[in-house]
């Protein structure tokens, strides 16, 4: 049976880490990744495991707690974004040095989006972290890039789920990440690890401002909450969309509550998260082969 696979990671903020488990369990049952294309999370994701560093990204994502976290935001008074996000991607650049991606060991694909003239904008060359950058800049929250003669925003805004960009050859199996998932019901039993049980002042901060600018409360007319409630019904309706026309051969869901965006420190759970969904997803798609 072949087992060459083209595989597509959709956005979807920290809930993006269980995308490393659905690559470890892909490796596992002997599937051979053959082309990536991401948007946002999902860009960074596929591209560290083009480059073949996403076992050193995921060291350091285990490393990662509240504080952490809360030590890699770099907020700006920009009036277009909260977070710059150099902290972060300059950290990784200590141990994942930057490569231009025609140059990775398989074809990979970032997706953008092209604000001003409502397009997308596809990084198949050059800099990995140019194209992440402008990739991962959630509108209002991570300040957004300037490109030419044009402005990048996050490619989930227009694309979550970039099928149409992977470099698929005739016979690889079509394998879709979903972050946008059905809600977990998983989340108030033993073992699921969901509060800090002493969450320090910095927790408490970081867990306040996560919410504010990611989670929102569609009883509350705040800005950002509002805004994430609007924006999360539209990408969620595009997601579903793109399922349906790519019709992968294999759909791996991961549930869109699983996380926040900023929940970084939960690499553990939701790695495990992936791993779970994924071997779910195999035997069925192996059941039926």
């Amino acid at each position: 049976m072949n087992k060459s696979v083209a595989l597509v990671l959709s956005s979807g903020g920290s809930k993006g880490l269980a995308q490393i488990g659905v690559i470890n369990t892909l490796k596992k049952n002997d599937f051979k990744i053959t082309s990536i294309a991401g948007s946002s999370i999902g860009s960074v994701i596929g591209g560290v495991y083009a480059m073949d560093k996403l076992p050193e990204f995921t060291a350091w994502m285990k490393t990662l707690d509240r504080r952490a976290v809360w030590g890699l935001m770099d907020f700006t008074i920009s009036t277009y974004g909260l977070l710059k996000a150099v902290k972060a991607l300059d950290k990784m650049k200590t141990f994942i040095p930057d490569m231009n991606i025609e140059e990775m060991d398989i074809p990979f694909a970032a997706i953008a989006t092209d604000i001003i003239n409502e397009r997308e904008i596809v990084f198949n060359s050059g800099s990995f972290y140019e194209a992440i950058r402008a990739s991962i800049a959630i509108p209002t929250v991570v300040t957004p890039v300037k490109y030419r003669d044009t402005i990048l925003v996050d490619g989930g805004v227009l694309n979550p789920i970039p099928f149409m960009y992977v470099a698929r050859n005739t016979n690889d199996i079509l394998v879709v990440v979903n972050l946008y998932g059905e809600k977990s019901d998983e989340k108030d039993k033993p073992g699921m690890v969901t509060h800090d049980q002493n969450p320090t002042i910095v927790q408490g901060v970081l867990k306040n401002i996560s919410k504010l600018i990611a989670v929102g409360d569609k009883r509350s007319l705040g800005y950002y909450s509002l805004l994430k409630a609007t924006t999360l019904a539209m990408v969620h309706k595009i997601a579903k969309q793109n399922i349906e026309l790519s019709k992968p051969d294999i759909l791996i869901n991961i549930p869109y509550d699983s996380s926040d965006t900023f929940d970084f420190h939960k690499a553990e759970e939701l790695i495990k998260i992936g791993e779970t969904a994924a071997n779910e997803a195999i035997s069925n798609y192996l059941k039926k082969s």
